[in-house]
């Protein structure tokens, strides 16, 4: 059946459900499998939790949902569900997709062949700029980058493609802008790009969203590509989304003396695509079967639901905080950039936001410290006995 867009009417009665606590994509997916619309489905919840012996379900007042709606037209956004034909096809595609989703910015690019690119928020100079100049060849050869628009590997993935093309998936409202330094990016990527959320404007996310995040980050790419990431990290998940959703998984290389390669060397011994070029990447892309449509299965009569249409939908957690500060001081930041691979005092200064001039000086005090090794050249190395 061909897609067709919501009235008004509709759209309210989608939003209260999607937004009543409980719900998930599953459990929705299911209620409007069993009961047709989510009108129907919002009458019978009351006496399917009384019968299941749940709780009575807090499913917001219509008037909350309006408010919602005005909201988001006020601030030049759009709600899009997933039966609706601008809804993006490969996220509609995954296991109960989102219900809803906000998006602003350009939404052709949705459509278009995406490729996720993640890593390591505290990642290294090396691994920021191989990002940056792989996100930028990607893009030029018409691929869009999508991101999870964190610090780090994420942030060089977006400024690296924001001129050809680059989606920013948040796990808090599309106007709250996280981290602070990303502000600049934040607006570019709405003007140039387009930013996506699940959940409502205002929102500030919380450890629950980011798996979230990185469901939707999976989803709407063809594949994704890990560049720096700890063993126990969000870039993970993001990896194990993608194969639970049938799409690629790619992974660069790092040595095996930087923790922050180790996830991406672990991803590779488990049958991961190696990378080291934008070659690479279009050569498996271009090898990836079409996306199909995969659905749940709630049976003709919706059976099984009474038991599991309030059921919170077990979402995997990281092993770690969602975000860590990044680093204050200008030795602090250096020290943070510096890896195993080797990199020029230039690049340095760029990444950390230092003055060439002041990088001599942290340059000295992190080599008499232990900290760094001056290889030929003039490249610096962190030191492995550091």
């Amino acid at each position: 059946m061909r897609p067709a867009e919501l009235s008004h009417s509709e759209r309210c009665d989608w939003l209260r459900l999607a937004r009543t606590p409980r719900i998930g994509p599953v459990s929705f997916a299911r209620l409007l499998a069993r009961f047709g619309s989510a009108e129907a489905a919002i009458d019978a919840l009351p006496e399917l939790a009384r019968t299941s012996g749940s709780p009575r379900p807090a499913i917001p007042p219509r008037a909350r949902a309006e408010a919602e709606l005005d909201a988001i037209d006020r601030a030049g956004v759009r709600l899009l569900a997933h039966c609706e034909p601008d809804f993006p096809h490969a996220l509609a595609c995954i296991p109960a997709p989102p219900p809803l989703i906000l998006v602003k910015g350009r939404l052709e690019l949705m459509q278009k062949p995406c490729c996720a690119m993640v890593g390591a928020r505290n990642a290294s100079a090396a691994g920021l700029r191989f990002s940056r100049q792989l996100a930028h060849g990607l893009g030029a050869a018409g691929v869009v980058i999508v991101s999870g628009l964190a610090r780090g590997i994420d942030g060089a993935a977006h400024a690296g493609s924001l001129e050809t093309g680059t989606i920013a998936v948040l796990a808090g409202g599309l106007d709250y802008i996280y981290p602070p330094e990303h502000y600049e990016l934040h607006h570019a990527i709405a003007e140039q790009g387009l930013l996506v959320s699940e959940v409502a404007l205002g929102s500030l996310p919380t450890a629950r969203d980011f798996p979230r995040r990185n469901r939707l980050i999976s989803g709407l790419s063809s594949g994704v590509l890990v560049v720096e990431a700890a063993v126990k990290s969000g870039s993970l998940i993001t990896a194990r989304f993608a194969a639970e959703q049938g799409r690629e998984v790619m992974a660069v290389p790092g040595s095996p003396l930087d923790p922050r390669a180790r996830g991406g060397n672990q991803l590779l011994r488990d049958g991961a695509h190696l990378i080291e070029s934008v070659e690479d990447v279009l050569a498996i892309l271009e090898n990836t079967p079409a996306i199909e449509r995969e659905g749940l299965e709630p049976g003709p009569d919706g059976s099984g639901l009474e038991d599991e249409a309030l059921e919170v939908v077990d979402w995997p957690m990281p092993d770690q905080a969602p975000d860590i500060p990044a680093p204050a001081g200008p030795v602090d930041r250096v020290r943070a950039l510096l890896s195993p691979t080797p990199i020029s005092a230039d690049e340095l200064s760029r990444q950390a936001a230092i003055p060439a001039g002041n990088i001599g000086a942290i340059i000295l005090e992190l080599e008499m410290a232990g900290e760094v090794n001056i290889l030929p050249g003039g490249l610096l190395q962190v030191s492995q006995s550091s």
